[in-house]
């Protein structure tokens, strides 16, 4: 049985993505949420999700020895980054007072600027970026198999990610300021939206990680 690991690092929603990760894996699939380092090497893909500061994440990453092992994985077997799962993957995030990343991908994370408007420039936009907002597909990738451009997904964040190589953006999303909300390079697809919590497009792309 081929196996997914869902790295537990101690700071995310790690049941709600091994649910809808179980829910469409059938029987071909052991979905396995962990911290051991070798099994994390050892399974077939990996999914890193991740909520809350990036400081704090970056830290429980060094101390528990996961941030080798997360760079072990980018180098070597499909890998699913969701929210600070992606934003970990640049070189340098402007929260918790600059933090460094993995520089997988060279680039920056940034605040939302407070204040942002909606398109009429009336009504003042809330940060956090949170609820249902389009995606829009920049890449024929193969996780987007099924999901119709413009597709909604559940987001919840108050910075964004960046990147230098405009080649990696696989998606794009409009709050105020267009931002990239998805990006895809080799054997890494990394959102900044919530696929466990986006009902049946956030299945879909989770299905089309364990066939990719």
């Amino acid at each position: 049985m081929k196996t997914v690991a869902v790295i537990d690092y101690g700071m995310s929603n790690l049941r709600s993505v091994s649910k809808s990760l179980e829910f469409v894996a059938g029987n071909d699939w052991q979905v396995l949420v962990t911290n051991e380092l070798q099994t994390i090497l050892q399974a077939d893909k990996v999914v890193f999700p991740g909520q809350g500061a990036i400081g704090n994440c970056i830290t429980l990453l060094n101390q528990t020895g996961l941030s080798d092992v997360i760079q072990q994985v980018l180098a070597q077997k499909p890998f699913l980054g969701l929210c600070l799962g992606l934003q970990t993957l640049l070189t340098m995030s402007e929260e918790s007072g600059g933090t460094q990343g993995f520089n997988w991908a060279e680039g920056k994370v940034k605040r939302f600027n407070s204040p942002l408007y909606d398109q009429d420039g009336q009504t003042q936009l809330k940060i956090p970026h949170m609820g249902w907002n389009q995606v829009q597909q920049a890449t024929a990738h193969e996780l987007w198999k099924n999901i119709p451009d413009n597709s909604r997904f559940y987001f919840v964040h108050s910075y964004y990610v960046a990147p230098k190589d405009t080649q990696i953006i696989a998606g794009t999303t409009n709050y105020s300021i267009p931002f990239t909300s998805a990006i895809a390079k080799d054997n890494v697809f990394a959102v900044q939206f919530h696929p466990e919590k986006s009902q049946q497009a956030g299945l879909t792309l989770m299905k089309n990680f364990l066939h990719w």
